[in-house]
């Protein structure tokens, strides 16, 4: 094996000025940032925000839909009804999901694609499952689920997320369980 040289004194000192040239340059940024802030100029992002640039949108939290999801299950426990429920973020990102004792193995995934197919939509999927007879191409969306048993939140009549349930006899059931996982937040 070859062996390396040492880099030379004037080599490691060209290094080192690079390094610190570089780390200063970043404080001298983030101060001067700072300093243009407390001076009374715009950031560009409240420019970006004043001029459409950027939307904002509402997320369910993750006490929220635990309460939602605790609250259908409650709901169905009580009717002795094994099932699995599911609850997504407005994005469609699954937050929460329970899986009751003796519920089958398909509920797990029905219910994650039902709570995705409430939010994606905004409604009940009892309702979307009727539009399959004008537009049967829908059941082909991706991760799409379109049986009764998601129903949308919606804040201020925006979806924030969606609670799926599957596993009940009925989706009508499954439904109703979902109903009651959103009713538990009050929506």
């Amino acid at each position: 094996m070859p062996s390396r040289k040492k880099p030379s004194r004037r080599t490691r000192v060209l290094a080192a000025g690079a390094v610190l040239a570089v780390v200063g340059a970043g404080v001298v940024g983030t101060v001067a940032a700072s300093a243009a802030d407390s001076a009374g100029t715009t950031p560009a992002a409240a420019v970006a925000a004043r001029s459409g640039n950027l939307t904002e949108t509402r997320h369910l939290t993750l006490d929220a839909a635990t309460k939602a999801a605790q609250a259908a299950m409650d709901t169905a426990e009580k009717d002795g009804r094994q099932v699995s429920v599911a609850v997504v973020d407005r994005n469609g990102n699954t937050l929460v999901t329970l899986r009751g004792d003796g519920a089958g193995p398909q509920s797990y995934e029905s219910a994650g694609r039902k709570a995705f197919t409430a939010v994606s939509w905004n409604a009940p999927t009892s309702e979307l499952a009727k539009r399959l007879e004008q537009a049967p191409a829908l059941k082909d969306i991706p991760g799409t689920l379109f049986l009764a048993g998601g129903a949308p939140v919606t804040a201020q009549g925006a979806p924030v997320a969606g609670i799926g349930v599957a596993g009940a006899p009925s989706g009508d059931l499954d439904e109703r369980y979902a109903q009651a996982g959103a009713a538990a937040l009050g929506r």
